[in-house]
């Protein structure tokens, strides 16, 4: 009997973990960033604030492992998944699909992305945005050897900008940015011909 309380506690413990980044999710969702407390969140969830607290240390922890979640399954599959945002197609298709899954990820958690930036105020040089520059770098440094694929990366990333992404929902131009974005990418991993083209 000893030894089976420990494992009732560490199944309790998933049980509320998931119930308060479930209960996070649905309020991010329903009313946005700038509306939603740690006491709703708790309380949503069915646990003491406290819980909260002890699990993720904060409410930027608490944000950070909702998109953490999300950055993962993208992770896998950049990593397993199929071409062409997976291994096998062509960096250039690699570069688009990984642009497109990204913005489409941060479209459909728009709220929480939000939240989780203006609850961090360091930037989070984590493994997962590690993983991404290198990933990014890598597949530019493959189609465009012109240029510094480090900075480059970063650039383009910086299009992916949370705040603006939400203007344009709320605008009904969630497409129209989607497709500048795409464009963007288009344009740079086209090379230096891209504006011959267009022109």
């Amino acid at each position: 009997m000893l030894d089976e309380q420990p494992r009732k506690e560490r199944s309790d413990a998933a049980r509320n973990r998931r119930a308060i980044l479930d209960a996070a999710d649905a309020l991010l969702a329903a009313h946005g960033s700038e509306h939603v407390s740690i006491d709703q969140i708790a309380a949503a969830a069915g646990v003491g604030k406290g819980t909260i607290f002890h699990r993720f240390g904060s409410r930027a922890g608490l944000m950070r492992e909702l998109v953490r979640e999300r950055a993962l399954a993208l992770r896998d599959a950049v990593t397993e998944g199929e071409p062409p945002l997976g291994p096998g197609a062509p960096a250039p298709e690699r570069l688009l699909a990984y642009f497109d899954a990204m913005f489409q990820l941060i479209v459909d958690n728009v709220e929480l992305m939000i939240a989780y930036d203006n609850s961090t105020r360091e930037v989070q040089e984590d493994e997962i945005n590690v993983f991404w520059a290198r990933h990014i770098a890598t597949l530019l440094a493959e189609t465009r050897p012109d240029v510094d694929a480090t900075v480059l990366g970063r650039l383009l990333l910086g299009a992916l900008n949370p705040d603006v992404i939400l203007q344009h929902i709320r605008a009904g131009q969630t497409e129209r940015l989607a497709h500048a974005v795409h464009s963007l990418v288009a344009s740079v991993i086209g090379g230096p011909h891209t504006t011959d083209r267009r022109t």
